[in-house]
Protein backbone atom coordinates (compact mmCIF):
# COMPACT_ATOMS: atom_id res chain seq x y z
CA UNK A 1 0.00 0.00 0.00
CA UNK A 2 1.34 3.58 -0.96
CA UNK A 3 1.30 6.09 2.36
CA UNK A 4 -1.62 8.37 1.97
CA UNK A 5 1.76 11.52 1.85
CA UNK A 6 1.95 9.92 -1.55
CA UNK A 7 -1.45 9.97 -2.63
CA UNK A 8 -3.04 12.82 -4.27
CA UNK A 9 -6.76 13.86 -5.59
CA UNK A 10 -7.42 16.20 -7.71
CA UNK A 11 -10.91 17.60 -8.53
CA UNK A 12 -13.33 17.88 -5.49
CA UNK A 13 -17.06 18.66 -7.02
CA UNK A 14 -20.24 16.85 -6.46
CA UNK A 15 -18.37 13.20 -6.98
CA UNK A 16 -14.71 14.08 -6.18
CA UNK A 17 -15.16 15.43 -2.29
CA UNK A 18 -16.75 12.31 -1.30
CA UNK A 19 -14.44 9.84 -3.20
CA UNK A 20 -11.37 11.82 -2.04
CA UNK A 21 -12.59 11.89 2.15
CA UNK A 22 -13.50 7.83 1.97
CA UNK A 23 -10.06 7.41 0.60
CA UNK A 24 -8.39 9.12 3.50
CA UNK A 25 -10.52 6.99 5.52
CA UNK A 26 -8.86 4.06 4.29
CA UNK A 27 -4.86 5.74 3.81
CA UNK A 28 -5.13 8.44 5.97
CA UNK A 29 -4.37 12.39 4.56
CA UNK A 30 -4.02 12.71 1.16
CA UNK A 31 -2.89 15.75 -0.77
CA UNK A 32 -5.54 17.58 -2.51
CA UNK A 33 -6.17 20.30 -5.21
CA UNK A 34 -9.37 22.07 -6.44
CA UNK A 35 -9.57 25.41 -7.83
CA UNK A 36 -12.97 25.98 -4.99
CA UNK A 37 -11.18 26.74 -2.10
CA UNK A 38 -14.25 25.99 -0.49
CA UNK A 39 -14.40 22.70 -1.19
CA UNK A 40 -10.15 22.24 -0.64
CA UNK A 41 -11.39 23.83 2.97
CA UNK A 42 -13.72 20.97 3.69
CA UNK A 43 -11.24 18.28 2.88
CA UNK A 44 -8.36 20.57 4.60
CA UNK A 45 -10.65 20.08 7.96
CA UNK A 46 -10.88 16.97 7.76
CA UNK A 47 -7.42 15.93 7.51
CA UNK A 48 -6.02 17.04 3.67
CA UNK A 49 -2.95 18.52 3.24
CA UNK A 50 -3.34 21.11 0.26
CA UNK A 51 -1.49 21.50 -2.88
CA UNK A 52 -1.33 24.86 -4.78
CA UNK A 53 -1.25 23.69 -7.80
CA UNK A 54 -1.03 19.89 -9.54
CA UNK A 55 2.48 20.47 -10.27
CA UNK A 56 3.05 20.72 -6.19
CA UNK A 57 0.90 18.13 -5.84
CA UNK A 58 2.61 15.74 -8.29
CA UNK A 59 6.21 16.97 -6.80
CA UNK A 60 4.81 14.85 -3.50
CA UNK A 61 2.98 12.30 -4.56
CA UNK A 62 3.20 8.39 -6.35
CA UNK A 63 -0.08 7.84 -7.09
CA UNK A 64 -2.77 10.54 -8.17
CA UNK A 65 -6.56 10.35 -8.93
CA UNK A 66 -8.34 13.06 -10.89
CA UNK A 67 -11.85 13.46 -10.90
CA UNK A 68 -13.00 16.78 -13.01
CA UNK A 69 -15.70 17.37 -15.82
CA UNK A 70 -14.39 16.62 -19.42
CA UNK A 71 -11.24 16.52 -21.33
CA UNK A 72 -10.61 19.54 -21.40
CA UNK A 73 -10.21 19.81 -17.58
CA UNK A 74 -8.36 16.62 -17.37
CA UNK A 75 -5.28 18.27 -19.96
CA UNK A 76 -5.70 21.25 -17.83
CA UNK A 77 -4.59 19.42 -15.02
CA UNK A 78 -2.07 17.31 -16.65
CA UNK A 79 -0.68 19.50 -19.41
CA UNK A 80 -1.33 22.95 -18.41
CA UNK A 81 0.60 25.42 -16.84
CA UNK A 82 1.88 24.35 -13.27
CA UNK A 83 0.33 20.82 -14.65
CA UNK A 84 1.14 17.60 -13.10
CA UNK A 85 3.62 16.34 -16.05
CA UNK A 86 5.42 20.05 -14.92
CA UNK A 87 5.81 18.88 -11.27
CA UNK A 88 6.00 14.95 -12.03
CA UNK A 89 8.47 12.52 -10.85
CA UNK A 90 8.94 9.99 -13.31
CA UNK A 91 6.99 6.72 -12.67
CA UNK A 92 3.90 8.54 -11.55
CA UNK A 93 0.66 7.02 -11.95
CA UNK A 94 -2.77 8.75 -12.49
CA UNK A 95 -6.34 7.44 -12.12
CA UNK A 96 -8.37 9.16 -13.94
CA UNK A 97 -12.30 8.97 -12.91
CA UNK A 98 -13.23 11.27 -15.43
CA UNK A 99 -15.61 10.21 -17.67
CA UNK A 100 -14.29 11.17 -20.89
CA UNK A 101 -14.50 9.57 -24.67
CA UNK A 102 -12.64 6.62 -25.07
CA UNK A 103 -11.02 7.96 -27.55
CA UNK A 104 -9.58 11.21 -25.68
CA UNK A 105 -8.69 8.63 -22.89
CA UNK A 106 -5.94 7.06 -25.18
CA UNK A 107 -4.93 10.19 -26.33
CA UNK A 108 -4.30 11.32 -23.01
CA UNK A 109 -2.11 8.45 -22.00
CA UNK A 110 0.05 8.68 -24.90
CA UNK A 111 1.04 12.34 -24.27
CA UNK A 112 1.13 11.25 -20.44
CA UNK A 113 3.75 8.41 -21.14
CA UNK A 114 5.94 10.68 -23.39
CA UNK A 115 6.20 12.87 -19.97
CA UNK A 116 7.41 9.97 -17.77
CA UNK A 117 3.72 9.12 -16.40
CA UNK A 118 1.33 6.54 -16.46
CA UNK A 119 -2.02 6.48 -17.24
CA UNK A 120 -5.31 4.89 -16.75
CA UNK A 121 -8.46 5.45 -17.24
CA UNK A 122 -11.21 4.41 -14.41
CA UNK A 123 -14.50 5.77 -14.96
CA UNK A 124 -17.19 5.90 -12.04
CA UNK A 125 -21.11 5.59 -11.78
CA UNK A 126 -23.39 6.57 -8.72
CA UNK A 127 -25.27 9.49 -7.54
CA UNK A 128 -23.27 12.34 -5.41
CA UNK A 129 -24.66 10.57 -2.06
CA UNK A 130 -22.88 7.20 -3.63
CA UNK A 131 -19.27 8.83 -3.79
CA UNK A 132 -19.99 10.06 -0.14
CA UNK A 133 -21.02 6.43 1.00
CA UNK A 134 -18.20 4.77 -0.93
CA UNK A 135 -20.98 2.55 -3.06
CA UNK A 136 -19.82 3.30 -6.48
CA UNK A 137 -19.49 1.05 -9.54
CA UNK A 138 -15.74 1.63 -10.56
CA UNK A 139 -14.87 0.53 -14.16
CA UNK A 140 -10.80 0.48 -14.62
CA UNK A 141 -9.37 0.14 -18.03
CA UNK A 142 -5.44 -1.14 -17.77
CA UNK A 143 -3.73 -3.85 -17.41
CA UNK A 144 -4.26 -6.41 -14.89
CA UNK A 145 -1.08 -5.69 -12.67
CA UNK A 146 -1.84 -2.28 -12.46
CA UNK A 147 -5.20 -3.08 -11.87
CA UNK A 148 -4.24 -5.08 -8.72
CA UNK A 149 -1.95 -2.15 -7.77
CA UNK A 150 -4.72 0.14 -7.59
CA UNK A 151 -7.75 -1.80 -6.54
CA UNK A 152 -7.42 -1.47 -2.45
CA UNK A 153 -7.63 2.62 -3.25
CA UNK A 154 -10.54 2.01 -5.29
CA UNK A 155 -12.06 -0.17 -3.01
CA UNK A 156 -12.32 2.97 -0.33
CA UNK A 157 -14.76 4.59 -2.90
CA UNK A 158 -16.12 1.51 -4.64
CA UNK A 159 -18.65 -1.12 -3.83
CA UNK A 160 -17.91 -2.87 -6.79
CA UNK A 161 -14.67 -2.48 -8.44
CA UNK A 162 -14.58 -3.69 -12.02
CA UNK A 163 -11.72 -4.75 -13.99
CA UNK A 164 -12.87 -3.74 -17.73
CA UNK A 165 -9.84 -4.79 -19.84
CA UNK A 166 -6.71 -2.58 -21.42
CA UNK A 167 -6.82 1.17 -21.44
CA UNK A 168 -9.70 2.67 -22.78
CA UNK A 169 -12.43 -0.16 -21.34
CA UNK A 170 -13.20 1.60 -18.24
CA UNK A 171 -14.22 5.03 -20.52
CA UNK A 172 -15.68 1.97 -23.28
CA UNK A 173 -17.95 0.45 -20.20
CA UNK A 174 -19.01 3.48 -18.63
CA UNK A 175 -20.84 4.65 -22.19
CA UNK A 176 -22.30 1.39 -22.69
CA UNK A 177 -23.95 1.22 -19.62
CA UNK A 178 -25.09 4.59 -19.95
CA UNK A 179 -26.70 4.95 -22.66
CA UNK A 180 -28.85 1.88 -21.41
CA UNK A 181 -29.50 4.01 -18.86
CA UNK A 182 -30.80 6.96 -20.79
CA UNK A 183 -32.67 4.87 -23.20
CA UNK A 184 -34.76 3.74 -20.29
CA UNK A 185 -35.12 7.44 -19.07
CA UNK A 186 -35.82 8.84 -22.28
CA UNK A 187 -38.94 5.93 -22.25
CA UNK A 188 -40.54 6.88 -19.03
CA UNK A 189 -40.77 10.46 -20.45
CA UNK A 190 -42.62 9.49 -22.99
CA UNK A 191 -44.75 6.85 -21.84
CA UNK A 192 -45.68 9.02 -18.32
CA UNK A 193 -47.75 11.46 -20.51
CA UNK A 194 -49.30 9.33 -22.94
CA UNK A 195 -50.63 7.25 -19.41
CA UNK A 196 -52.34 10.41 -18.85
CA UNK A 197 -53.58 11.59 -21.77
CA UNK A 198 -55.65 8.32 -21.86
CA UNK A 199 -56.95 8.68 -18.49
CA UNK A 200 -54.88 7.12 -15.96
CA UNK A 201 -53.88 8.46 -12.42
CA UNK A 202 -50.71 10.00 -12.02
CA UNK A 203 -50.06 8.57 -8.38
CA UNK A 204 -51.23 5.15 -9.45
CA UNK A 205 -48.88 5.38 -12.64
CA UNK A 206 -46.38 6.52 -10.29
CA UNK A 207 -46.38 3.27 -8.28
CA UNK A 208 -46.66 0.82 -10.74
CA UNK A 209 -43.65 2.35 -12.33
CA UNK A 210 -41.90 2.08 -9.40
CA UNK A 211 -43.12 -1.63 -8.12
CA UNK A 212 -43.97 -3.86 -11.39
CA UNK A 213 -41.89 -4.62 -14.45
CA UNK A 214 -40.65 -1.40 -15.38
CA UNK A 215 -39.37 -0.36 -12.45
CA UNK A 216 -35.64 0.43 -12.46
CA UNK A 217 -33.33 2.34 -10.91
CA UNK A 218 -34.40 5.21 -13.28
CA UNK A 219 -38.28 4.99 -12.34
CA UNK A 220 -36.98 4.92 -8.46
CA UNK A 221 -34.95 7.68 -8.24
CA UNK A 222 -36.61 10.25 -10.96
CA UNK A 223 -40.25 9.09 -11.43
CA UNK A 224 -40.76 10.92 -7.86
CA UNK A 225 -39.12 13.91 -8.73
CA UNK A 226 -40.92 14.19 -11.84
CA UNK A 227 -44.15 14.24 -9.50
CA UNK A 228 -42.34 17.04 -7.61
CA UNK A 229 -41.28 18.68 -10.61
CA UNK A 230 -38.13 18.73 -9.49
CA UNK A 231 -35.72 19.81 -12.49
CA UNK A 232 -32.59 21.18 -11.24
CA UNK A 233 -30.82 18.99 -8.39
CA UNK A 234 -29.32 16.67 -10.83
CA UNK A 235 -26.47 16.32 -13.75
CA UNK A 236 -27.70 18.84 -16.72
CA UNK A 237 -28.84 16.73 -19.65
CA UNK A 238 -25.92 18.59 -22.01
CA UNK A 239 -23.06 17.69 -19.38
CA UNK A 240 -24.19 14.08 -19.59
CA UNK A 241 -24.20 14.16 -23.50
CA UNK A 242 -20.50 13.26 -23.89
CA UNK A 243 -21.62 9.31 -22.89
CA UNK A 244 -23.72 9.49 -26.38
CA UNK A 245 -20.77 11.20 -28.66
CA UNK A 246 -18.68 8.39 -27.21
CA UNK A 247 -21.45 4.91 -28.24
CA UNK A 248 -21.81 7.12 -31.53
CA UNK A 249 -18.29 6.73 -32.41
CA UNK A 250 -18.02 3.47 -30.80
CA UNK A 251 -20.64 2.11 -33.51
CA UNK A 252 -18.63 4.44 -36.20
CA UNK A 253 -15.58 2.05 -35.59
CA UNK A 254 -17.24 -1.15 -35.38
CA UNK A 255 -20.31 -0.41 -37.76
CA UNK A 256 -22.55 -1.06 -35.32
CA UNK A 257 -26.91 -0.68 -35.53
CA UNK A 258 -28.03 0.87 -33.24
CA UNK A 259 -31.95 1.56 -33.53
CA UNK A 260 -33.05 1.85 -30.34
CA UNK A 261 -30.28 4.18 -29.04
CA UNK A 262 -30.40 6.03 -32.06
CA UNK A 263 -34.18 7.28 -31.28
CA UNK A 264 -33.08 7.91 -27.43
CA UNK A 265 -30.72 10.18 -29.24
CA UNK A 266 -33.53 12.13 -31.32
CA UNK A 267 -35.26 12.03 -27.87
CA UNK A 268 -32.37 13.96 -25.95
CA UNK A 269 -31.62 16.02 -29.29
CA UNK A 270 -35.20 17.34 -29.24
CA UNK A 271 -35.22 17.96 -25.08
CA UNK A 272 -32.10 20.24 -25.61
CA UNK A 273 -33.25 21.74 -28.28
CA UNK A 274 -36.33 23.32 -26.80
CA UNK A 275 -33.91 24.56 -24.08
CA UNK A 276 -33.77 22.09 -21.70
CA UNK A 277 -30.08 21.31 -21.98
CA UNK A 278 -29.29 22.43 -18.55
CA UNK A 279 -31.81 20.82 -17.04
CA UNK A 280 -31.73 16.57 -16.05
CA UNK A 281 -32.58 14.18 -18.78
CA UNK A 282 -35.88 14.04 -16.82
CA UNK A 283 -36.70 17.35 -18.32
CA UNK A 284 -37.36 14.82 -21.82
CA UNK A 285 -40.89 14.39 -20.05
CA UNK A 286 -41.93 18.18 -20.66
CA UNK A 287 -41.13 17.99 -24.72
CA UNK A 288 -43.80 14.89 -24.43
CA UNK A 289 -46.09 16.35 -22.27
CA UNK A 290 -46.68 19.86 -24.01
CA UNK A 291 -47.37 17.73 -27.28
CA UNK A 292 -50.50 15.96 -25.46
CA UNK A 293 -51.25 19.07 -23.07
CA UNK A 294 -50.90 16.92 -20.21
CA UNK A 295 -48.55 17.51 -16.80
CA UNK A 296 -47.20 14.78 -14.90
CA UNK A 297 -47.34 16.23 -11.35
CA UNK A 298 -48.37 14.74 -7.86
CA UNK A 299 -52.39 14.93 -7.51
CA UNK A 300 -53.67 17.74 -4.88
CA UNK A 301 -54.41 16.62 -1.44
CA UNK A 302 -57.49 15.68 -0.78
CA UNK A 303 -59.60 18.09 2.05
Amino acid sequence: MIAGDKIGFIGLGRMGSGMAANLMGKVGPIHVCDMNPEAVARLEGKGALVAASPAELAARCDLVFLCVPFAPEVRAAMFGTNGLASGARRGLTIVDTTTLDRTDALAIAREASDAGITYWDCPISGMPFRAENGTLTVMFGGTAEAFAGVKPYLEAFGKDVIHCGALGSGQAMKAINNVVYDVNIAAICEALPLALAVGLDADAVARVMMTASARSFASEYFVPRMMERRFDSDFAMEDAYKDIVNVQHMAIETGAMLPVISAMIASYQVAMAAGHGREPKSAILKVYEQALGVEFKKPPTKT
